[in-house]
């Protein structure tokens, strides 16, 4: 059970939208972000009542706007998409988001994390997934009726909620969408995308010059006195 938290007076109370942090400390970090939000999105693309965000402002309780994460990723099923400048979970129908990501950089210190693992398990969140792309270590929690417990293990874990499979015998964490796809990034789609385009340019060329070819051999018959469309084929 939530615990409960003294809210604030509520009156002309204001939730910013940024906490003036940085999305991300370096590159792969922000990759990671991206690939994990962008992916997800995907997805669950044609489910309009599963919202998908990355860095955004969750607050789970009215009146105080102290209290707040912003987690990497977060996906909240039973809320609509739509864009938003913070999460405010009592304009939510009081839904927590039940799945967050976290990816760490060198800059996160234990503190920072402890106090992060410690929000979600307090205020609802009920799958927890850390990951550190420098040591290309992973980490999950899933609750249980008291807490977040520690998933063990993890490697070739299947999220309940989300359906994907965490892949740990490579170099780095792979994502594998329940199609058996990996998750993607954008460039890596946008040349998946590149090379379909060329196969539908090439077959297109063909499927021309065996009209060429065909229109050419009619022209043939005509001139020898055969009508092509009276042969039968």
């Amino acid at each position: 059970m939530v615990p409960q938290v003294t809210s604030l007076p509520t009156s002309k109370i204001i939730y910013p939208d940024s906490d003036g942090q940085p999305m991300s400390d370096n590159t792969k970090q922000f990759r990671w972000i991206v690939v994990v939000q962008q992916n997800l999105e995907w997805l669950f693309a044609d489910n309009p009542q599963v919202f998908v965000a990355g860095d955004l402002l969750w607050y789970p309780v009215k009146g105080n706007p102290k209290l707040r994460q912003a987690p990497d990723v977060m996906v909240v099923f039973d809320r609509p998409k739509g864009d938003r400048g913070s999460y405010q979970q009592w304009n939510e129908e009081d839904i927590a988001p039940q799945v967050v990501f976290e990816i760490l950089s060198p800059g996160n210190t234990l503190t920072e994390m402890n106090k992060k693992q410690v929000f979600y398990d307090r205020y609802g969140v009920e799958e927890y997934y850390l990951y550190d792309p420098e040591r290309n270590d992973l980490s999950g929690w899933l609750r249980s009726p008291e807490r977040l417990d520690v998933i063990d293990p993890i490697a070739n874990w299947v999220s309940p909620r989300l359906g994907i499979r965490f892949d740990l015998s490579g170099e780095e964490l792979e994502l594998i969408r329940p199609d058996g796809e990996r998750f993607a990034t954008y460039v890596e789609i946008q040349r998946q995308l590149a090379q379909l385009q060329a196969r539908v340019l090439e077959a297109e060329s063909l499927l021309e010059q065996e009209r060429l070819r065909a229109e050419r051999l009619a022209q043939r018959l005509r001139e020898a006195g055969i009508d092509p469309d009276a042969i039968e084929t």
